[in-house]
């Protein structure tokens, strides 16, 4: 599943001046051996996109840390797991399938982060969507025709849609009549607009906000043209992670910085999320217990497939 040659795409990176008080109190102990972290991030959408989102975070993250932050969006989910694992990517921003998947694999990392909603629950939802006009109401009356999935590593997107097709006692690769994998969340509402495939999976925290909201917003689709036909139980949210490895002031200092992105820089924390989540928690590995059982039973599936 994980290959050595899916290789990250560079994407934006920002080299600011250090803090005054960084400067007034000479560089950190840590300086020298990183004087550039790399910040990836699994690809849900479309790389422009995630470069908007995330460039003023990434210049934030800079000016906190007094030294160089790279980011770098990747090709698929499994590029930022071996990213990790390599030990080449520092800081990571995972689904949470991806991210139990990259301790699965070895990856030395920890959770430290994790995103919230504006109720300050920490969970979001998997749903399938047709299109409005189809004569589609269940799942059930889709067999034979296309499903569109993301990538084997999303949780939204792959994972947990397994789960609950299982549950309805249908295996995908014999109900359907194509999977595809469509590379990205975006990629699955184009596919579906355009119709390659008759339904797909998606990811959606509320009646406020979802994968195709964000898209309606930049005028990709029109949300109207689309509905529900399954809903997921909840699944906790996603997390950042860095490397164990890093020194403990470095971990700290990257911990804080991102916590406090709501506040100390709204307009950062206001391109990622434009007003429809609530500020990043702190968040252990132990939060993903559940992911990894989750992973586990859909690798059970696939073996069994």
């Amino acid at each position: 599943m994980i290959t050595h040659r899916r290789a990250l795409l560079g994407a934006t990176a920002a080299l600011l001046a250090a803090p005054s008080v960084l400067r007034a109190q000479g560089a950190a102990p840590w300086a020298s051996r990183y004087p550039e972290l790399v910040f990836a991030i699994i690809p849900s959408e479309n790389a422009s996109g995630v470069t908007e989102r995330y460039g003023p975070f990434i210049d934030y993250l800079s000016r906190r840390l007094g030294t160089k932050v790279t980011l770098r969006i990747a090709n698929d989910y499994a590029a930022v797991i071996e990213g990790q694992r390599s030990g080449n990517v520092h800081i990571a921003s995972y689904g949470p399938s991806s991210f139990a998947r990259a301790l699965m694999t070895g990856s030395q990392i920890t959770a430290f982060a994790i995103e919230t909603n504006l109720d300050g629950t920490k969970g979001y939802y998997s749903v399938f969507y047709v299109k409005k006009d189809s004569p589609y109401q269940r799942v059930e009356d889709l067999r034979g025709k296309n499903l569109g999935l993301v990538d084997p590593n999303s949780t939204s997107g792959n994972n947990v849609p397994r789960f609950a097709l299982n549950k309805m006692n249908i295996t995908p690769e014999q109900f359907f009549g194509r999977v595809v994998y469509t590379g990205s969340h975006e990629n699955a509402v184009i596919a579906l607009n355009q119709g390659t495939v008759d339904m797909c999976a998606n990811w959606w925290n509320d009646e406020q906000e979802s994968n195709l909201l964000r898209m309606a917003r930049k005028g990709m689709v029109k949300a109207e043209d689309f509905r529900i036909v399954f809903r997921s139980d909840q699944i906790v949210n996603s997390p950042m992670a860095y490397l164990n490895a890093l020194p403990d002031d470095l971990k700290s200092a990257i911990r804080t910085a991102v916590l406090e992105l709501a506040t100390a820089d709204k307009k950062a924390f206001d391109a990622i999320y434009e007003g429809k989540q609530g500020p990043l928690m702190a968040v252990d590995n132990a939060a993903y217990d559940p992911i990894i059982e989750l992973n586990r039973f859909v690798d059970n599936l696939r073996r069994r497939g």
